[in-house]
């Protein structure tokens, strides 16, 4: 999502497209269009110029758009636009002789750092940068901004904090796509939501974040500049370095010394990276506990005796609870950090291979609604018996399991509240959201395979993160082919899957239903007789209220407290929920028209009818399940 709200900043058009005159050539301008932005920063900041050091011509204007150069170039270009409204309250620049100096002051400083004295003429037109009322509802300052979208908290708060959080990056860019589609519905021309990305972009930079337009978590987050801090000092001292081998010859020697021996401990070091990181690609079972994550998952491998100190020995005092496949424990890091370590039992469902590809998946997925990995730990056998096997570390999530929430064990000394509807709107929005995310936002898609409450973890604002990947599959096994290995819990499981081993992403959204329909209830999925017989079906009762007509019986009684007015709502997300949960998988919607149905943003279609008395032997197969 945030690639294709920077991607549209590159789309921004020309204000008379329909024009048939050259562009304005960018040419040297007299003192009456002096360029009000300081171009400086072009020689500070630490943008990534690599698409740039081999820049070739463009055949045809319409090639900016493609370029990575040209696309770097404008989103460098944006910090200057974004200062200048910052400064003057304007999205744009004034008239085209002042664009035109501007860009003439953006090249010669591009120009400066030895690259091609072209590129701003073969990127840009001047024209795209001056202002006009013609596009994005009107807007040209912040007063119209204001003006016509009222308040926005939710976008004033998701973008205010540090955007290099990649959590807060994902939430502050949902919330400004939001606000693009509210400005082109405003506008009512769909043609200016280009532009309206744009102004939304600015306007994140130079007004609504607390970090400033130059800091790490603008640029890349909201302008997607590869930001190299390093490379931003050498920038710093580019000319004074200069100016100062030309006054002080005589450190000649002593410069060329310590190049040396940075030389030597540059390719020490390098030798010893090499070692490590060629046990990327090494056979798993050769390598156990020496195995390393790709260096991109951004992951970290933890001793053992740091987990063992975290957890106070793995003290049952600590024990939070069981997930898929193991125990988890509550840890403090020696930084105060709280974590969550899942000890990964031995099963015949996972293996090295399947951890191993666990670790990698987790590694990759950023969503505000997923359970961040901060690392892993592997303990071979041989070095410590009663404590071998494979850790993951995740982030703590102080309010436990949504599991927690909606059946709480009365007999205990359990504290927690009861959920209002407005936290479990928020909470079935959420999950959803991430299952979009993984079925949708990520290639090849991943399906989790065992959504369902205790699954469902909630942080300190109460929003919900999907957790334990332990089942996570990802789709590139093929959708036709049948798995001969089920894995997932009763009650949730699809009946497709249960039967006949076949998983699609309809399967999630099978799971998902019910979760729904336990939120809206408050009745667990499945209840078991003594003798393991089940008794009551969830999906089987809320089905049976809805053909008769009741379907409002079906609300827990807790949630109508907040109100009647919220009862359509509520019954929205009950018929949701039974579609989701429909017993024939062409009858379900995938999750992303699930979460448009969730919203109000397309209706919920006549429920097909379903086969009578297929619920309850889909649980009693023969295959092992958790």
């Amino acid at each position: 999502m945030k690639t294709i709200f920077v991607l549209l900043l590159f789309f921004v058009v020309a204000q008379n497209p329909g024009s048939a005159a050259p562009s304005p050539t960018i040419s040297p301008t007299n003192n009456n269009s002096q360029c009000p932005m300081d171009m400086n920063y072009v020689l500070t900041v630490p943008w990534n110029s690599s698409g740039c050091l081999n820049f070739q011509p463009l055949a045809t204007k319409n090639e900016t758009h493609t370029s990575i150069c040209c696309q770097t170039l404008l989103s460098l270009f944006g910090i200057a636009l974004a200062q200048n409204l910052e400064k003057t309250s304007l999205f744009q620049l004034p008239n085209l002789p002042i664009s035109i100096s501007c860009l003439q002051d953006f090249q010669s400083k591009l120009t400066s750092l030895s690259f091609p004295n072209n590129l701003v003429s073969t990127c840009f037109d001047p024209v795209q940068f001056v202002i006009t009322p013609n596009i994005c509802a009107h807007v040209q300052s912040k007063q119209d901004w204001l003006y016509r979208l009222g308040p926005t908290p939710l976008f004033d708060t998701a973008c205010k904090p540090d955007l290099s959080d990649l959590t807060k990056c994902d939430a502050c860019v949902e919330e400004g796509l939001k606000v693009v589609n509210m400005l082109t519905a405003i506008d009512g021309n769909t043609s200016h939501s280009k532009d309206c990305f744009y102004f939304t972009i600015l306007y994140i930079a130079g007004v609504v974040n607390d970090f400033g337009i130059e800091s790490k978590g603008v640029m890349s987050c909201i302008f997607e500049l590869s930001v190299n801090p390093q490379l931003g000092s050498r920038r710093k001292g580019h000319h004074a370095l200069e100016l100062g081998l030309i006054g002080a010859s005589v450190a000649f020697l002593v410069i060329m010394c310590s190049l040396l021996g940075l030389y030597f401990w540059y390719t020490r070091g390098v030798k010893r990276k090499d070692e490590e990181n060629s046990l990327v690609y090494a056979d798993p079972e050769e390598q156990r506990s020496k195995i390393r994550l790709r260096p991109d998952t951004g992951s970290t491998w933890f001793k053992f005796e740091d987990l063992e100190k975290a957890t106070n020995s793995f003290s049952p005092l600590n024990f939070i609870g069981r997930g898929g496949f193991g125990s988890v424990y509550k840890g403090i890091l020696p930084d105060g950090t709280m974590v969550a370590v899942k000890w990964m039992e031995e099963s015949e469902f996972q293996g090295d291979a399947e951890f191993y590809s666990e670790v990698e998946i987790i590694s990759t997925l950023k969503h505000r609604n997923l359970v961040p990995l901060r690392g892993c730990c592997v303990v071979d056998e041989d070095d410590k018996p009663e404590h071998s096997g494979r850790y993951l570390v995740l982030d703590y999530m102080p309010h436990g399991s949504l599991e927690d929430h909606l059946f709480p064990n009365m007999d205990s000394q359990n504290t927690k509240k009861w959920l209002s509807w407005s936290q479990r709107k928020s909470i079935i929005l959420d999950v959803a959201n991430a299952l979009v995310y993984l079925h949708f936002g990520v290639k090849p898609a991943i399906y989790h395979r065992d959504i369902k409450a205790t699954n469902i973890l909630l942080d300190e604002g109460m929003r919900a993160r999907v957790a334990d990947f332990g089942l996570a599959k990802q789709s590139s096994e093929s959708r036709s082919q049948l798995n001969t290995r089920v894995a997932g819990t009763h009650g949730y499981l699809a009946p497709e899957y249960a039967l006949y081993g076949q998983l699609t992403e309809k399967s999630d959204v099978y799971s998902f239903g019910v979760v729904i329909l336990e939120i809206m209830c408050g009745r667990k999925a499945l209840d078991l007789s003594s003798a393991g017989t089940p008794t009551f079906l969830i999906t089987d009762w809320v089905w049976s209220l809805m053909k008769s007509g009741d379907l409002g019986e079906a609300l827990d009684g807790s949630i109508l407290i907040d109100g009647n007015s919220n009862i359509n709502i509520m019954e929205r997300f009950l018929l949701v929920g039974i579609l989701s949960s429909h017993v024939m998988v062409d009858s379900r919607p995938t999750i992303l028209d699930v979460l448009k149905m969730l919203e109000g943003d397309i209706e919920v279609p006549p429920i097909p009818d379903r086969p009578m008395s297929h619920g309850h032997h889909m649980f009693f197969n023969g295959l092992s399940m958790e």
